[in-house]
């Protein structure tokens, strides 16, 4: 059982290594080559010491001084150097870790299904990796640090062979009497034993220091989470009005040092630090400390006796301590793999989500008349686990051109049969044509370009005006301008100083412009029309806007749509008069159909009561 799990690790880790190389090989060369000049240095400068010692101590020839002298520090400063300028690569590489790593996740969240995106569970998973991370960089980006481990222990532990090997060659002279006791092969076996029970027990109670460092993942996820909401909430300025009028830092504090709190779960991490957590890397050092005691009473004995220099006795001794200290650190490194495995798994769990809409392969006709047609066929949709339809038995067609309303309460299935129409999702039952062809048929992304949508809660960007129009780098002004114009927008913008240049927000300009959500909305009615897709959809296109500014985007309507088919949906049915169709949905279902004055003469009709639900306000 414990090799089966050791190696799934591996396995795990192993993959790991070929996910971080295909998406940012520098890391790697610059890790490793980092690690053997850094290896190298001390080595080359521990065995120059210790020969320039043991020339002060034997013949002390100064030519042969000088050329040593002269060498330590060509080598030194060379080394150096050399040092400096991988560390500075390196030292780049991993500042870009946690950009690198996360686009791992962007670029999976942009090609996942919407259908997954939108689950619950899915976004539990990469909330639960994202706070591995976070709590010791479990996951993923242990796999780096564990590489650069590794590199750092077997070039140090080939560098420490290479030096102690005239330890073990070096003979005591016969004419030490009983010191010759330390060329017998036996004595080295002893210490090759020792050196072996060291590594492996210090690893060993190392490794179970980790065990616990791990175990408190869970208990440490959570307070993360606490700490990344109620630590930061007082900071944010969305929610500085509810702050000061609610009180809410009183709230806030309770979940700072009440119950479950950020304090209580760091409190109880403690326990483990100051208890076994700490006991089990002290015994650890202290196995590691008694080795390398040894060591030197071994080393010295062997120099008292005339086996070697006096200089040599520096060089063993570290070269000895550092094999000790790589070796374990090796024997570590595969217990900190095992404990990573649990992480990687969680990880790879949530990039596995599978894509299993089918993604079509037919393209869609591209016509200058936008004579598209678009068919809903008895199509009913139940959400993923759900027990009930949110949408029931629905039949309807679009005409080209056509204005078409959608009105109903909340959680009638006007937002989902929008997501069916945009193929965000796929009917449960029934069929979705366009010209006659299911659009599972066409080809995913194609399809969605027939589409231009206002989401209800949609988002603008940090960047220029003219970028958060075109959704674009680079675009063409006078097009961003006419849409704007469309929008209601070119009062605003001719005030603004950079016109298009003019950054939003301020996240990366101290001279971007803070917009209303009125403004905003205009912003992203624009965005919608140059796009210019056949397909226009607006959720709740004014909903931000005043009295006046609404009016002027309903009298604008026919002109901003153009010959598009528009799809509106809405709370505010006077706003409705202007469509030539308006579905009424009702828990799921299409229960009416028709123009406003044929709706309203429905005495018992839903839209004639929504209707009239609204109207009493305005009486």
């Amino acid at each position: 059982m414990e090799q089966t799990l050791l190696k799934q690790a591996w396995q795990l880790n192993k993959r790991g290594f070929k996910l971080w190389y295909q998406h940012f090989p520098q890391i790697f060369w610059a890790s490793s080559s980092y690690r053997l000049i850094a290896n190298l240095l001390p080595y080359v400068t521990l065995f120059l010491s210790a020969t320039i010692i043991n020339e002060l101590a034997g013949r002390k020839d100064p030519e042969r001084l000088q050329q040593l002298v002269i060498t330590v520090l060509i080598v030194d400063v060379a080394l150096g150097l050399l040092q400096a300028i991988l560390l500075h690569w390196k030292t780049i590489c991993e500042e870009q870790l946690y950009q690198k790593g996360h686009q791992l996740y962007v670029e999976k969240f942009l090609k996942m299904d919407f259908v997954s995106v939108d689950d619950a569970s899915v976004r539990d998973n990469y909330h639960q990796v994202n706070q591995n991370e976070i709590w010791m960089g479990n996951g993923i980006p242990q796999v780096v640090g564990y590489f650069d481990d590794a590199c750092e222990a077997i070039f140090g532990a080939l560098g420490a062979v290479f030096l102690t090997i005239g330890l073990f060659t070096s003979q005591v002279p016969q004419t030490a009497g009983k010191w010759t006791l330390l060329n017998n092969k036996s004595t080295l076996l002893v210490l090759f034993i020792l050196l072996v029970a060291s590594v492996w027990g210090s690893a060993a109670l190392s490794g179970k220091s980790d065990s616990y460092l791990l175990g408190l993942s869970d208990l440490m996820k959570e307070s993360n989470r606490l700490f990344n909401f109620f630590g930061v909430s007082m900071n944010e300025s969305k929610r500085a009005l509810d702050v000061r009028t609610f009180r809410q830092d009183k709230l806030t504090a309770y979940h700072w040092v009440g119950k479950g709190s950020v304090i209580e779960n760091n409190a109880a991490s403690f326990k483990y630090f100051r208890g076994p957590l700490s006991i089990f890397l002290t015994l650890a050092n202290i196995v590691a400390t008694l080795f390398i005691g040894v060591v030197y009473v071994f080393v010295c004995l062997k120099a008292w006796a005339g086996a070697f220099g006096v200089g040599s006795v520096t060089q063993y001794i570290g070269a000895i301590t550092k094999l000790s200290q790589s070796v374990t650190k090796l024997f570590s490194l595969t217990g900190r793999i095992k404990g990573n495995a649990p992480f990687l798994q969680v990880a790879f769990d949530f990039l596995d989500t599978p894509n299993d809409m089918y993604q079509g392969s037919l393209t869609t006709e591209k016509r200058s008349d936008r004579k598209y047609e678009i068919e809903f066929r008895d199509v009913s949709f139940r959400y993923p686990h759900a027990e009930n339809d949110a949408l029931r038995h629905v039949s309807m067609k679009f005409n080209i051109g056509e204005r078409l309303a959608v009105v109903g309460e909340n959680g009638s299935g006007k937002t989902t049969f929008i997501k069916l129409l945009c193929r965000l999702y796929d009917p449960t039952e029934g069929e979705i044509l366009l010209n006659g062809i299911n659009i599972r048929k066409y080809d995913y992304q194609d399809y969605l370009q027939l589409f231009s949508v206002v989401f209800q809660d949609f988002a603008l960007f940090s960047f220029s005006l003219g970028q958060n129009v075109a959704a674009a780098v680079d675009y063409d002004a006078k097009k961003v301008e006419q849409c704007l114009d469309e929008a209601g927008f070119s009062g605003r913008l001719a005030k603004s100083e950079n016109k298009l240049a003019t950054n939003l927000y301020k996240d990366f300009d101290p001279a971007g412009v803070e917009i209303s959500g009125g403004e905003a909305q205009k912003i992203a009615i624009a965005r919608a029309l140059y796009k210019d897709a056949p397909f226009i959809i607006l959720d709740e296109p004014t909903a931000a806007l005043d009295p006046i500014a609404e009016q002027e985007v309903y009298s604008k309507f026919d002109s901003i749509v153009g010959d598009k088919t528009a799809v509106y949906i809405s709370h505010r049915l006077s706003s409705c008069r202007f469509c030539d169709e308006i579905l009424v949905f009702d828990e799921g279902a299409v229960v009416e159909q028709g123009d406003h004055t044929s709706l309203l003469q429905n005495l018992d009709g839903k839209y004639h009561e929504l209707w009239h639900a609204q109207a009493q306000y305005y009486q």
